[in-house]
């Protein structure tokens, strides 16, 4: 997906409809002049809703949607008629959208399977009517109640990337080269830091016709996790990957430490992404002897499977594959 199409966070102003007031009304008709109290109640005001829809990618849609305004309810009448409820307004979003508040921060709830739908904003309650209020010490009762007020509140929607494998690693580690030598994906690829500004993703051609998902996730950096850089934005997409594939490049000072570096951002954001599967890929093998390698593998001293692979040459990629689709099977 373009860049500037794919939008993972907007901020909207969701005002729900005001509740209908409740009727004071009396039966009467050409025989009766005092009939009993028959005030019915007042609609409730329109929801503003979130729906998940799997179709759907991006947050596009709501970009230059600042506003979102729900109807109000109808006030009851006489004859127990209660008013019709304002009308929702629903908006559609990608799987693994999440709504905060804008004033608190707090997160509020997050939308996870198609057809899902949670209310963002709700609409005011309708008044009861003065036929409510009947009751045997009060045989008349004259009062109904207002329509509750419905509330205008500004939200946070942010999205999460959903994938069977999320690529993890430094700026210009190799990560949307990768992606572009396995799937039809067409990530921007260049020598220099922070290439991917958005997630990419591709499908993944693996045996016996089978198939996975796999993110390129923007590029971390150290301290990502206090938001230094685009941190906290590119983090949070992580959380939706089943598999987390690490990627070091050969060019590495000390793969074991850029590794444990990347490992104690993910930690520091959210502990539960240490119970993720993980697997380190030492990228770019292409630009040395195969002997160096041979030297260097006793000095990466991690505690998960490791491959070398080089997205150019293929070297090691269907072992690495293979490694990745025991991990999704174990996870």
């Amino acid at each position: 997906m373009a860049d500037q199409n794919f939008v993972d966070y907007v901020k909207i102003c969701g005002r729900s409809g005001h509740g209908g007031a409740g009727s004071s009304h009396f039966y009467r008709d050409k025989t009766n002049s005092k009939g009993g109290p028959d005030g019915g109640d007042g609609g409730r005001g329109g929801h503003i809703i979130l729906k998940g829809n799997s179709n759907v990618w991006t947050l596009l849609s709501l970009k230059y949607r600042k506003h979102v305004i729900a109807s109000n309810g109808k006030d009851g009448a006489g004859n127990n008629a209660t008013g019709a409820s304002g009308d929702d307004v629903i908006l559609e979003v990608p799987l693994g959208t999440v709504a905060r508040d804008v004033e608190t921060g707090n997160f509020e709830f997050e939308i996870t399977k198609h057809d899902e739908t949670r209310i963002l904003v709700p609409g005011g309650r309708g008044g009861k009517g003065n036929a409510f209020f009947k009751s045997a010490a009060n045989r008349i009762p004259d009062h109904a109640q207002p329509g509750e007020l419905g509330k205008e509140e500004w939200k946070i929607l942010e999205l999460k990337v959903l994938a069977d494998v999320g690529l993890v690693g430094f700026p210009n580690a190799g990560k949307s080269s990768l992606l572009a030598s396995l799937s039809a994906a067409k990530p921007e690829v260049a020598q220099y830091a922070f290439t991917t500004l958005t997630p990419n993703l591709g499908i993944v051609a693996y045996r016996d016709h089978r198939s996975f998902i796999m993110a390129d996730i923007p590029g971390i950096i150290e301290n990502a996790h206090l938001g230094k850089g685009l941190g906290l934005r590119f983090l949070r997409h992580i959380e939706r990957n089943s598999v987390l594939l690490f990627m070091v490049t050969i060019e590495s000072n000390d793969i074991s430490a850029d590794y444990g570096i990347l490992l104690n951002e993910l930690q520091m954001y959210n502990p539960e992404l240490m119970d993720k599967p993980r697997i380190l890929a030492i990228t770019k093998v292409d630009i040395v002897e195969e002997e160096y390698l041979t030297l260097i593998r006793p000095e990466i001293h991690v505690d998960i499977p490791f491959y070398f692979i080089s997205s150019v040459s293929g070297y090691g990629i269907e072992q690495l594959k293979d490694g990745l689709w025991k991990a999704m099977e174990e996870g």
